[in-house]
């Protein structure tokens, strides 16, 4: 059993935290959202009032929140807060500096510090299937692997400090670019008159085969447990989805790589967002993509 502080508990941060609790782990956890922290009670989770009450003795502490200056923020504040050799650990997806800087606020407390952002939405984190890209010293990866085996299927180390931020921002624009890609062909499908089971039934055992079509089906009916067949009720928001794709072309501009379409996918998704629809799932854009084509 490992003490551990939990700091976001939100949508993510929450079921994330309910799987440590269910491994036998000592959880305690801290959130500015008052319904937040009651969920997180309801699952066994031990409530905390502050941060400082929070990390109180605790071995690991574990972060989970909207930006990278929060978790900059919350890391500075922990200088203070936890003893040397607590290992610290971030879940958030943040940009490669404030992870890389977070690093550095854990060298200067003389505590081993991972960045380890998530994969698997919503549904991977209540299920405890999550995919883990992790950044960091090996000694910190060997520390906190068992931990996040708790919470997650797949743990891969890619590197040193960022390295996890900087492969969760690589995935995910290719997500963000694969969804419109798949949701043009099944706009272009109905233009046509193809039925949407056909074009799933081929290009799912053809060259079209990728996760945004046999997992996240941008329509209803071919998988079933796609968010379009509950009106698009977010795994994933688009909002969360235009973040990680304008982290990607801040990414992108500072290291001078070349990614046209990943700058036109933020474009598309940062008019969805405008147009209103930054709280429906990020497969959702097929609807625009209709207006689009029949504007």
């Amino acid at each position: 059993m490992t003490r551990i502080a939990f700091i976001g508990l939100g949508n993510m941060g929450g079921p994330m935290a309910a799987n440590l609790v269910k491994a036998g782990h000592a959880v305690s956890g801290f959130d500015l959202s008052e319904a937040s922290v009651k969920a997180a009670a309801e699952a066994g989770v031990d409530a905390s009032k502050s941060l400082a009450e929070a990390v109180r003795d605790a071995e690991c502490v574990i972060t989970m929140l909207p930006k990278g200056q929060h978790v900059v923020s919350v890391w500075t504040d922990l200088a203070t807060l936890v003893t040397e050799g607590t290992l610290l650990v971030d879940c958030s997806t943040v940009d490669v500096d404030s992870a890389r800087q977070a690093h550095r606020l854990a060298g200067v407390m003389n505590c081993p510090s991972l960045d380890a952002p998530v994969s698997g939405g919503t549904t991977g984190a209540a299920a405890g299937t999550l995919t883990f890209m992790v950044g960091g010293a090996e000694s910190a990866f060997a520390a906190g692997r068992p931990i996040l085996e708790a919470m997650g299927k797949k743990i891969v180390h890619c590197g040193g400090n960022g390295a996890g931020q900087a492969a969760k921002i690589c995935n995910n624009m290719i997500l963000g670019i694969s969804m419109i890609g798949v949701a043009e062909a099944f706009v272009l499908a109905e233009k046509l008159g193809l039925s949407h089971q056909a074009l799933f039934d081929v290009a799912s055992t053809s060259s079209g085969q990728c996760w945004s079509l046999t997992t996240y089906c941008p329509v209803p009916g071919p998988v079933p447990t796609s968010p379009a067949n509950s009106d698009y009720k977010p795994g994933f928001a688009a909002a969360l989805m235009l973040k990680d794709l304008l982290l990607s072309q801040e990414a992108a501009a500072q290291s001078g790589a070349r990614t046209p379409l990943g700058a036109h996918a933020a474009e598309l998704y940062r008019a969805f967002e405008n147009g209103g629809h930054g709280s429906e799932d990020f497969s959702a854009i097929i609807r625009m993509l209709r207006q689009t084509q029949t504007s």
